[in-house]
């Protein structure tokens, strides 16, 4: 069996491989991030020219920051370069390296760093590529354009340009070198962040320029209400405890607001009615104009609003109305060029039940689709341009790129799949050229392909190493609810050989994982050449199937996914033969881990043994965004957040020794993902209730240390089950 080593690598880029790909305006150029090649973990800055077909290395992480600079700029030196901004035509680039902004000019191929005050995050050139908007961590000249004040603290920048805990101030640096405040203040509030509830849906970015590049658009976000959640180490015990701001499920949040800020020091401030829609989900400021999406607090209702610039009043464009919860679409809303508002929607009535797209109200998309994301346009086969989307038809674990006539027809809908391959495609686009990225089962990685039209221009190099392992899992949809589900043999297995059977549980709402993608497959490979079937099954709640599927969860998550995950198994076995319910260990990370401990607590008779890592052990301790979409207000609620609970149902009477099976809980394995408080408070709960379980804490972030909890997991579920055969 393979070292666990790759295994244990499962996320980020991987190394050598192209990510992050930008394609200019004028489909000009193509830019992407790319390490030197497999044991390169520092990602560089790169260009693709169309026309010649010549890749460029725009920047070196290590030669920008020198031998010397790298040691004391720590881990995010080693990140190398993990996301950048170029302006519309990528003509200009830039981007943060261990707190330093740099600028490069992506024709000449000429770096320059940037001098600026603070410590820099989310960097964003104007659509001119003249000036320079940044956020940094400075306490230097707290100024404000709305004149509030705060308590003490805030959520600011990295040195890798992430958002972390800090202070934000937004400033612009001009031509001539001039770096002026646009907008901060002192305490508990950040300029031009996304406030915290703002991954919740999707949201990475606080500011937004003008197309002129003579305003930007920024949030404010006053936090000073929300509570301060520790974060400590247990591995490490030296290491001071953190503290951040955290809207807690059920408590106060972030209050945000929305301001134009004019270069010149003058500002307008944005009004709707934050009162009854609190949450800014999304922005977007093209020609026809700044549009917003609000929703109210439990998510089942929201607002399209469009900005006047002038006077900051918003006008309403569509409404979003769900029962369960309103899901926006990635990449609307926008203006199309015909001035109708873009907006993603769903079709529930007349036997429909699909994730569309709307123009002003009129259906673009036919039902048949369900579209994932908006890239962008593409010159029109008609007198408008079209749209480029992701999107799944029918076949919930392959993502195909389809071309959507916006332009009025008789003819009707008109959406014309681009790729052809089973597997899950993405792209970039600008001007005619799209930039496809192509992740199969029959290949390692994602080849990125440049194309016009239908002529291949290019390929994007790819210096990631081959994994030695081709997994071959066999996709098939089971029980009548039709659960996409895959299952992994060993290599060397033998028909007519049973096999134990390891269960994984890594996915949650809004998160897939039964792919037609190689990469999804490999580190399962690793724990099926240990010894298992391994099973993986997205039960009802995951997307890409139909909005009825995946809203069906609401207020009672818990039922549905488990009752979805022991039919599912029972389906596949009867398809597989070789595979030995007697023998059932589930294994799961974050909402996984909460649906492993799941399993093992209230499903005894199915699983014999569960590995939680840093599982949700309480859901009324999650972000309100993201608990109160799919539980409610815990006041509300009743049983409800109860009956989510780990620690409750741990806590439940043993009323027999078949209910006890051993539980492995794992923390540390994301760095602040689950406060150390909370598992130890499961901990004791199981231990109270006499049920058998053991606690391994790692200390975070390296690789090593990931590998040998594989190894540590791995002896837990064969002392559990038994000898694998």
């Amino acid at each position: 069996m393979e070292s666990p080593q790759p295994a244990a690598r499962t996320s980020g880029p991987v190394r050598g491989a192209p990510h992050a790909v930008t394609v200019g305006a004028d489909g000009a150029r193509v830019v992407f991030l790319r390490s030197t090649g497999p044991h390169d973990p520092a990602a560089g800055l790169w260009s693709f020219e169309v026309d010649s077909g010549e890749h460029h290395r725009i920047a070196d992480p290590t030669v920008l920051l020198g031998t010397a600079n790298t040691a004391s700029a720590g881990n995010t030196a080693g990140a190398g370069i993990t996301r950048y901004a170029t302006d519309p035509a990528a003509r200009v680039a830039v981007f943060v390296l261990a707190g330093r902004l740099f600028r490069a000019d992506l024709v000449t191929g000429d770096v320059i760093e940037v001098p600026v005050v603070g410590s820099v995050t989310d960097a964003r050139p104007d659509p001119t590529g003249s000036r320079i908007a940044y956020v940094s961590d400075s306490d230097a000249d707290p100024v404000g354009p709305a004149g509030a004040t705060g308590g003490p603290g805030g959520e600011g920048p990295g040195g890798d340009g992430s958002v972390r805990d800090g202070s934000g101030k937004l400033r612009v640096v001009h031509p001539d070198g001039r770096d002026v405040l646009l907008a901060g203040e002192d305490g508990d509030i950040t300029w031009a962040l996304p406030d915290p509830a703002a991954v919740d849906f999707g949201r990475n970015r606080g500011y937004w320029w003008s197309p002129d590049g003579q305003s930007i658009l920024a949030a404010r976000a006053d936090r000073s209400r929300l509570p301060r959640w520790q974060y400590a180490d247990p591995a490490r015990p030296q290491r001071p405890a953190r503290s951040r701001p955290y809207p807690l499920c059920g408590g106060p949040n972030a209050e945000v607001t929305l301001h134009l800020l004019d270069l010149d020091g003058g500002w307008v401030d944005v009004h709707w009615d934050r009162e009854t829609y609190p949450y800014l989900v999304s922005v977007d400021w093209s020609d026809g104009g700044p549009l917003i999406t609000v929703l109210r607090r439990l998510q089942q209702h929201g607002l399209v609003l469009s900005i006047d610039p002038r006077t900051g009043e918003t006008q309403v464009h569509a409404e979003l109305a769900d029962p369960r919860w309103v899901e926006p679409i990635p990449g609307t809303p926008c203006h199309l060029s015909d001035g109708r508002v873009l907006v993603g929607g769903e079709l529930a009535h007349d036997g429909y039940d699909a994730r569309c797209l709307f123009a002003d109200g009129t259906l673009l998309t036919p039902a048949a689709l369900y579209v994932r994301r908006v890239v962008g346009r593409l010159p029109g086969r008609h007198t408008s341009p079209d749209l480029l989307i992701e999107a799944s038809d029918g076949e919930p674990s392959e993502q195909h790129l389809y071309r959507v006539r916006t332009a009025a027809s008789s003819g009707g809908l008109d959406a014309v799949r681009l790729t052809s391959s089973p597997g899950w495609h993405v792209a970039a686009v600008g001007g005619a050229v799209l930039a496809v990225g192509s992740a199969t089962l029959d290949q390692p990685g994602v080849r990125w392909t440049i194309c016009r039209d239908d002529t291949e221009l290019g390929v994007l190099r790819s210096l990631a190493a081959t994994p030695a392992v081709t997994p071959r899992p066999t996709l098939q949809r089971v029980t009548d609810r039709r659960l996409p589900s895959g299952v992994l043999y060993p290599q060397s297995h033998v028909a007519g050989r049973r096999l134990p059977v390891l269960l994984e549980v890594h996915g949650g709402p809004g998160h897939q994982q039964v792919r037609a993608e190689r990469a999804a497959w490999l580190a399962r490979q690793w724990w099926a050449d240990a010894g298992f079937a391994v099973v993986t099954v997205d039960n009802r709640g995951t997307p890409g199937v139909a909005p009825s599927f995946e809203k069906v969860v609401h207020r009672r998550l818990a039922d549905v996914l488990l009752a979805d995950q022991v039919d599912a198994l029972t389906a596949i076995a009867e398809k597989h033969p070789d595979l030995d319910l007697g023998r059932v260990a589930v294994r799961g990370t974050g909402f996984g881990g909460w649906q492993a401990g799941l399993a093992a607590l209230r499903r005894p008779d199915v699983f014999r043994a569960a590995v939680a890592r840093d599982p949700v052990t309480d859901w009324a301790l999650l972000r309100s965004g993201y608990a109160e979409r799919f539980l409610g207000l815990p006041e509300e609620g009743g049983e409800i957040y109860p009956h989510h609970s780990l620690v409750e149902v741990a806590a439940e009477p043993v009323t027999g020794s078949d209910q006890l099976r051993p539980l492995l809980l794992v923390h540390g394995l994301a760095d602040d993902a689950v406060p150390v408080a909370h598992t130890l408070r499961l901990s004791a709960a199981l231990l109270a209730a006499g049920r058998p379980h053991a606690v391994l804490p790692l200390a975070t972030g390296t690789d090593p240390d990931a590998a040998t909890v594989l190894r540590a997991e791995l002896a837990f579920v064969r002392q559990a089950l038994g000898p694998l055969g």
